[in-house]
């Protein structure tokens, strides 16, 4: 059999990658968590539609993990990313979680997630010449 390594980009063998580990996941995971999996997708709207900033994570086992946090550049300071944040947290401890995790880089916002009691468990140096923070936190 010859095999060969192609880069391409494919939806469907992304989700049969995807997939494959997902199966081989299930089998280590105990049956509590098997089958924990859930979107978040807050967005922060005007009446019209308009989108001015949002959140976008997804629940996985027994953890929230925020994959994005923007709120534009003029509505910053105002508390709209702590709200979302803890809009967040609040649907985490409905479904159950232990813990949120998030990553962020330094130009970014280390800070605001410590405000919001998250602790560093992991640094990367020199990810695009910064650092790149791993938080956690209990809830």
């Amino acid at each position: 059999m010859n095999l060969h390594i192609h880069n391409e980009s494919n939806s469907a063998h992304q989700s049969y990658i995807k997939n494959k580990i997902f199966e081989f996941n299930m089998l280590h995971f105990p049956d509590d968590l098997k089958g924990r999996y859930q979107a978040v997708n807050l967005f922060l709207k005007d009446e019209d539609g308009q989108i001015y900033g949002g959140l976008v994570g997804e629940i996985c086992w027994n953890w929230l993990e925020i994959e994005y946090l923007f709120v534009n550049e003029d509505l910053r300071k105002l508390g709209i990313g702590k709200t979302l944040m803890l809009e967040a947290e609040r649907i985490a401890k409905e479904k159950e979680c232990e813990f949120l995790k998030v990553d962020t880089l330094s130009f970014q916002a280390l800070d605001f997630y410590k405000k919001l009691g998250f602790e560093v468990f992991g640094t990367l140096e020199n990810a695009g010449r910064h650092t790149h923070y791993y938080l956690k936190k209990d809830i």
